[in-house]
């Protein structure tokens, strides 16, 4: 059966990296665009959450963990929240940054296979930081393993397979 298929929305970060092993290269072979969606985790990979932090209660964050009220994946990526923040502040730490937010989005920019990008935000600084992103030098081959690696230890045995 053939589609007629121009692009695809897909959940795509440094949280969840199974479409760059199941669905990317495909999706290029048969020149359909990617649109990378959530790609700051729900803000978890701007690295300014912490265990304390507090969402108001008319943001889906503080209310939709678990999915009571869509699909839990979309929230913070499918990944608890404490697991988020600890694996956020080792991408940090390890990539030595403290413009994580760039960082993730410049990461999903080293996929040849996306199209776009689409994050949010709420204001005129975070704006400029995420256009400023496709700015950033490509990741080396050692800061693309550091992404896998805390992948591996944080973020994949609890959600990888969800997917």
């Amino acid at each position: 059966m053939q589609y007629d298929v121009s692009a695809v929305e897909i959940i795509f970060n440094m949280f969840r990296l199974r479409p760059a092993a199941h669905f990317l290269a495909t999706a290029k072979a048969q020149n359909v665009g990617i649109l990378a969606r959530v790609p700051l985790a729900s803000g978890l990979l701007s690295g300014k959450y912490t265990a304390t932090t507090k969402f108001a209660p008319t943001d889906q964050r503080a209310n939709n963990r678990h999915g009571e009220l869509f699909d839990k994946g979309e929230t913070f990526s499918g990944v608890d929240y404490l697991t988020g923040v600890k694996a956020a502040a080792e991408l940090k730490r390890r990539l030595g940054t403290e413009d994580l937010a760039g960082m993730a989005l410049r990461y999903i920019l080293m996929y040849d296979a996306v199209s776009a990008v689409i994050p949010g935000a709420s204001n005129p600084t975070q704006i400029a930081r995420n256009t400023r992103a496709s700015d950033l030098p490509a990741f080396t081959p050692a800061q693309m393993q550091i992404v896998r690696d805390v992948y591996d230890e944080y973020i994949k045995n609890p959600v990888d397979y969800l997917w």
